[in-house]
């Protein structure tokens, strides 16, 4: 699935960035502290699986922040693993945080 292809709305109030594919919901929840912004779940309606949603919407997410000039501490382990895959992400990691 290609990343530019999805809407990202940041629901505030429930603090995740989500998107509708298909009807079914797709989110990464998160958390603000300082500076920083801690990415601590992502999740794929089962119906979704597979479709490579997670990927692309964790690479929108990503950029949002990015444009946002945010820090990110990915405590989620599905945003680590894209992150170690995707090398050019790590440029917004918070200072000392690894993956």
């Amino acid at each position: 699935m290609d990343a530019k292809l999805i809407e990202i709305k940041e629901n505030l109030n429930a603090k995740q960035f989500e998107t509708r594919v298909n009807g079914f919901l797709a989110k990464v929840e998160y958390m603000e502290g300082g500076n920083r912004i801690f990415l601590t779940h992502t999740e794929v309606a089962p119906q979704l699986e597979g479709q490579g949603v997670a990927a692309a919407l964790v690479e929108r997410v990503l950029a949002i922040l990015d444009e946002r000039g945010a820090k990110i501490v990915p405590l989620c382990p599905y945003v680590a693993t894209f992150i170690r895959k995707n090398p050019e992400w790590k440029r917004l990691l918070a200072h000392g945080i690894n993956v």
